[in-house]
């Protein structure tokens, strides 16, 4: 084992988790609404701190073996989340948040990737955080997404989903039904 098979992994996961402040720190022009709730922001920031920590403490204690396919394959789940997520966050425009936040002139946006999913940015989030323990060649790690950051997430896809069917109605009702939620499992559909 040498040196650079555990600091590599290790400065890739660093430098994934800096990357991702820097996008949650940029300033967009977004039209500011009623917040619905707060608390699921701050329990996905820190999952990400767990996250990190406990790959780093695992990487650092067990020291595997570089896979350099799963570590240029974990690299390519990365930048496929940041893409999925800058994607989305165009499509919404003025009205992404950080927050379950709608205002009284949201528009019902279904282009981009929000023709595949109803929800790509939390789709985006899952990958990089497989993207990290792909990339550290880690396993326990692994757990913190079944056991933090899937319940969290499944809490606020509720809250935003009965927010959107209160704005919008049936014509969300509608999207619903054709469009799944986090994990693209069928084709989009066809643009109108």
């Amino acid at each position: 084992m040498t040196r650079l098979e555990v600091l590599l992994p290790a400065l890739s996961i660093v430098a994934i988790f800096l990357a991702r402040i820097l996008e949650l720190g940029t300033k967009r022009n977004i039209v500011a609404g009623p917040i619905r709730e707060n608390i699921t922001l701050r329990l996905f920031i820190l999952t990400g701190i767990i996250m990190l920590a406990s790959t780093l403490t695992e990487l650092f204690l067990t020291q595997p073996e570089i896979n350099w396919w799963l570590f240029g394959g974990g690299w390519l789940v990365a930048i496929a989340s940041f893409v999925i997520r800058r994607r989305a966050i165009t499509a919404l425009g003025r009205f992404w948040s950080l927050h379950v936040e709608i205002r009284d002139n949201h528009e019902f946006v279904r282009t981009g990737p929000f023709r595949w999913l109803r929800h790509p940015t939390y789709f985006s989030m899952i990958l990089e955080l497989l993207s990290v323990g792909i990339i550290a060649g880690v396993r326990f790690s692994f757990l913190t997404i079944p056991l933090l950051f899937i319940p969290v997430l499944l809490y606020r896809v509720r809250v935003e989903e009965h927010a959107l069917i209160e704005k919008f109605g049936e014509e969300y009702r509608e999207y619903q039904k054709v469009t799944p939620a986090i994990l693209p499992y069928k084709l989009p559909r066809a643009e109108k």
